[in-house]
């Protein structure tokens, strides 16, 4: 990991001092020198009004998860769930948190479905026999959580009305179709390898993860 930031601190620097020196060939100095100040303007302009609908999001957020609405959503998906998790006993906690997670995440709750789900792979973990490989359960609720659908994609909403946009929603039909699609395709393809039998290789000394 550390190697792999030396490389990217080193590609940064190499692309700066690049852009710097020819700029100076070119006689840009100045006008590069003036875009970046524009530029970190802009940025801070961006941030503030991002922090405000993201404010405001997040706290609609907290009321829906204090008041019952993300648990009752959750509940509604049990059924299609315990199809996805056969492995995962009925009265199991995970079944809960990875509801929370997938429901956090598809009303665009980021902050609120990580330690869901979290959660949910630590129980996912517990029922896992073999240590060094991950379940088909595990697995599964990785390619759900990575392609998950999203039918508020709370972030994009709020770049897009802090960069002045005057139709700031107009994204949230395709960004549902998107996610949907991408959803949709990845546990198929979850599903069909598991129909195959193939389970990944052992993480030891012979087969070192990726």
């Amino acid at each position: 990991m550390a190697e792999v930031s030396l490389v990217v601190n080193a590609v940064w620097v190499l692309l700066i001092v690049g852009g710097l020196l020819v700029s100076g060939l070119h006689h840009n100095t100045a006008e590069v020198t003036r875009a970046a100040i524009t530029a970190a303007q802009k940025g801070v302009e961006v941030a503030f009004g991002f922090i405000g609908i993201m404010t405001l999001w997040l706290g609609m957020a907290r009321v829906a998860e204090k008041s019952g609405l993300l648990a009752a959503i959750a509940r509604l998906l049990a059924p299609l769930l315990r199809r996805l998790f056969p492995s995962v006993p009925r009265d199991d906690p995970a079944f809960g948190h990875i509801s929370m997670n997938l429901v956090a995440n598809i009303l665009g709750m980021g902050s609120a479905a990580t330690p869901f789900g979290l959660k949910a792979m630590q129980d996912l973990s517990r029922l896992n026999d073999r240590r060094t490989v991950a379940s088909d359960a595990m697995i599964t609720f990785l390619a759900a959580n990575t392609a998950v659908l999203n039918l508020v994609p709370a972030t994009v909403i709020a770049l897009r009305v802090a960069a002045g946009s005057t139709h700031p929603t107009v994204i949230v039909g395709p960004t549902a179709l998107a996610t949907g699609t991408a959803m949709i395709v990845a546990l198929g393809v979850d599903r069909l390898w598991r129909g195959r039998g193939q389970s990944p290789p052992a993480l030891t000394p012979e087969h070192p993860p990726e």
